[in-house]
C-alpha cells in the first residue's frame, strides 16, 4: 500500500510541470507538435495516477481504453507523417494494453481503474516484459541526457523551451511505465 501511494504522489507531481509548460510556453514559436505532445504527456500521467492510486480513477476502465487508444491512434498518425514522435503513440499504446489486459473477471475494483488491487498477472506477459524494456531503456537514454544537459535530439535548442522539464518528466514516467508492466507481468 506504501508504494502505491508514493507512486501516485510521483505521478501527480509530474502534473505540475506538466501543466507548467502547457501555460507558459509559447507554442507558435516552438510548434503544435510540441503543444501535442504535451497535452499527451499530461493525459499519460493523470492515466498513471488513476492506475496506481489505491483508491481508483473518477473514470471507468472502458473511457480510458477508448481516449488512450484514440492518443495512441493520434500519434502513431502523426509520427507516419512526420509531425510527431512515435513514443506518445507508444506510451498510449502501453497504456491501453494495461487496461485491457488486466483481469476483469473479478471486478473486485469496480469499474474504475485501479492497478493497485490487482492480485492476478496480466494476460500476456511477454507484451509486458517487452513493453518494459523499451521504456527502462527510455527512461535511462532520457535520464542520461537530463543530467548532461542536453535534453532531446536538439541539444540546441532554445532557453526556455521546456526540453529539460519534458527529459525528467519522460524519465520518471518511463521508469513507472517499466515498473509497472514488469510487476503486473511477473
Amino acid at each position: 500500500m506504501a508504494v502505491d501511494w508514493a507512486l501516485t504522489a510521483v505521478f501527480a507531481a509530474l502534473a505540475l510541470p506538466c501543466v507548467l509548460r502547457l501555460v507558459r510556453l509559447d507554442y507558435a514559436r516552438l510548434g503544435h507538435g510540441v503543444r501535442h505532445g504535451d497535452l499527451a504527456e499530461l493525459l499519460l500521467v493523470v492515466a498513471m495516477v488513476a492506475m496506481v492510486s489505491p483508491v481508483g480513477g473518477p473514470i471507468p476502465a472502458a473511457g480510458w481504453q477508448a481516449v488512450l487508444a484514440l492518443t495512441a491512434g493520434w500519434f502513431a498518425v502523426a509520427w507516419w507523417r512526420g509531425q510527431a514522435c512515435l513514443h506518445h503513440a507508444l506510451s498510449a499504446a502501453a497504456m491501453v494494453y494495461m487496461v485491457t489486459a488486466m483481469p476483469h473477471a473479478a471486478m473486485d475494483h469496480g469499474p474504475w481503474l485501479t492497478m493497485a488491487t490487482m492480485d492476478a498477472r496480466l494476460a500476456l506477459p511477454l507484451v509486458a516484459v517487452a513493453a518494459a524494456g523499451y521504456f527502462v531503456l527510455d527512461a535511462a537514454w532520457s535520464g542520461v541526457l537530463a543530467v548532461r544537459g542536453a535534453p532531446g535530439a536538439d541539444s540546441g535548442s532554445a532557453p526556455g523551451s521546456g526540453q529539460a522539464s519534458r527529459a525528467v518528466c519522460r524519465t520518471a514516467m518511463g521508469a513507472g511505465m517499466g515498473y509497472l508492466l514488469l510487476a503486473s507481468a511477473l
